[in-house]
């Protein structure tokens, strides 16, 4: 099933997102494929690729940026750094 690109549009009027029908129904189409829907990684896979070093508190690692560079985020994005999280390593893209 084709979802319509201007149904996934963001903020235009009349943006419509796919209901839980087509949801089914894509689902459905990849099990015909035999394609397994995407999860997240498997703990076994992170456990692998992590260090046995503990994250560093959020604070260090906000402090590293430099301070025009924050003053722009915030400006720009309004972003906030909440939290450290270790991402594995084929989860990049090189």
């Amino acid at each position: 099933m084709a979802i319509a690109p201007e149904a996934l549009s963001d903020g235009e009027p009349g943006a419509v997102w796919p209901d839980d029908s087509a949801e089914s129904s894509f689902l459905a189409d990849l099990r015909e494929r035999a394609e397994p829907p995407s999860t997240t990684p498997d703990a076994e896979v992170i456990a692998e690729d992590s260090d046995a070093k503990a994250l560093p508190p959020l604070d260090d690692l906000v402090q590293r940026i430099p301070a025009a560079v924050r003053e722009v985020l915030d400006e720009l994005f309004r972003a906030r750094f909440v939290t450290v999280k270790r991402v594995p390593k084929k989860s990049l893209k090189r």
